[in-house]
């Protein structure tokens, strides 16, 4: 797979943050595919085809996770936790992006596997700059995994 056609799943159960997010990936001309999902429990359900997502082709694996900790049913700690235990998955670049500025979240999120922790900016310009880094780090320069 190209970095340049990697799907990108973004999993955050903020509509807000999820409409931002989406500004600033179409501001900065990021053209990958992207798909919006609002929690873990939805996202291991994608991941590991089940219910809606049994369809393969209408469901690829993502190239890159953008993960959100702190939401409903099941948040991102745990869904990382899933995602980098499981061998079939574990492949998958997970990078953090939340309001935690915590230390135990920096922490736990690279000892449980995450490749990157980032806090969201607070302002639209910060965003604008983090998703051209992401988009040339993750989607231009790293050759990411079939």
């Amino acid at each position: 797979m190209s970095s340049s056609s990697a799907l990108i799943l973004i999993v955050d159960d903020d509509a807000d943050d999820r409409l931002l997010i989406e500004d600033a990936f179409r501001d900065r001309e990021v053209r990958n595919p992207r798909r919006y999902l609002t929690d873990g429990e939805q996202l291991m359900d994608y991941l590991r085809r089940r219910g809606i997502y049994t369809d393969a082709g209408a469901h690829p694996i993502p190239g890159l996770i953008l993960l959100d900790l702190n939401m409903p049913r099941k948040d991102g700690r745990e869904a990382l936790r899933e995602i980098k235990s499981d061998p079939a998955l574990r492949h998958i670049p997970v990078v953090v992006l939340t309001t935690s500025k915590a230390a135990e979240d920096i922490s736990r999120t690279y000892r449980d596997g995450g490749n990157s922790f980032i806090t969201k900016p607070a302002m639209y310009t910060a965003l604008l700059d983090l998703v051209r880094t992401l988009g040339n780090y993750w989607l231009r320069i790293v050759d990411l995994p079939n």
